[in-house]
């Protein structure tokens, strides 16, 4: 299937990833501070029917349920050892209510560690961390692996390389940027260009950047990326700034608010197009009609 996602892609179709998980789980009865990644296993008929739901509303790649799903950050739960089985499973169960011609997308996110030598964690003991979650994702049945929500460049780096070398898949690398007076930067300070350049040399077939502070944010990061690269581009963006409502982030930018700001992203020339934080089933079904959209314009044109 992972030629199939790539001749799509590169075809010119705008694809439609789907939105977040971790709110949906929220929404669903995850306590703060739960291990998203254990329900896999203790409540799997949640995850499937979050798959499901987005895939109905028009999702052309899901994302698995397997962000954190690495041992360094999963030491934060005692659950370490748990690492391959979490993140196998939660590719299978992606896998098994995929609908035929749609994708599934290994994720891949942060170790939590700050990396040697400002922190207590060295590249080889990273890469070993990010290769055993790629492994297990691709034995479970993804398409592709969305590295994402990174910031430290090192660190993209290091999961981009784990993720090629041990599964030869296609591999999607996404910064998160916020934008200041000297334009984006990631919390560590890594500018646009920076990260095309070396996300580009460490083997990743797409770039992107997700999460964030919205979409207004996330159209001046596409601004800067979209002329720097010829690769396929990715945005996957927060619906807004979460407030903190009874003990939970509420993000309150509705379909209707985010639609002409997707818009202006189209018209960037992104070539996967999806939500982050804060966004559901229901921003991703009115995304599904500008995609559509633009993707009839493109016919036409050819």
């Amino acid at each position: 299937m992972f030629k199939e996602f790539l001749t799509k892609l590169n075809s010119g179709t705008i694809l439609l990833s789907d939105g977040a998980m971790g709110t949906e789980l929220q929404k669903r009865g995850m306590k703060t501070g739960a291990c998203p990644e254990e329900l896999n296993f203790v409540s799997p008929e949640i995850i499937q029917s979050i798959h499901s739901e987005y895939y109905e509303a028009g999702s052309d790649i899901v994302e698995t349920n397997s962000f954190g799903s690495n041992r360094i950050r999963l030491s934060l739960h005692q659950k370490e050892d748990r690492a391959y089985d979490f993140a196998r499973k939660a590719a299978e169960l992606a896998r098994e209510v995929c609908p035929r011609g749609k994708f599934v997308a290994g994720s891949i996110g942060p170790t939590g560690e700050i990396l040697s030598p400002l922190g207590p964690l060295n590249l080889q003991e990273a890469y070993d961390a990010f290769a055993e979650e790629a492994e297990a994702l691709a034995e479970g049945g993804v398409d592709v692996i969305f590295v994402e929500t990174m910031m430290s460049i090192e660190e993209a780096e290091t999961a981009v390389k784990a993720a090629k070398e041990k599964t030869g898949l296609p591999v999607c690398a996404s910064m998160t940027y916020e934008v200041g007076p000297s334009g984006p930067k990631t919390m560590w300070g890594v500018d646009v260009k920076t990260s095309i350049e070396r996300l580009t040399e460490a083997g990743a077939d797409v770039i992107g950047s997700n999460c964030g502070r919205g979409f207004d944010e996330m159209i001046m990061v596409m601004r800067q990326m979209r002329p720097l690269t010829e690769k396929p581009v990715l945005a996957q963006s927060n619906a807004g700034i979460p407030e903190w409502v009874n003990g939970l982030s509420v993000y309150k930018e509705t379909p209707g608010i985010i639609l002409p700001k997707a818009e202006e992203l189209l018209k960037i020339g992104i070539n996967i197009i999806g939500g982050c934080c804060g966004t559901g089933p229901h921003h991703i079904r009115e995304i599904r009609k500008l995609a559509d959209k633009y993707n009839e314009i493109r016919e036409r044109k050819f």
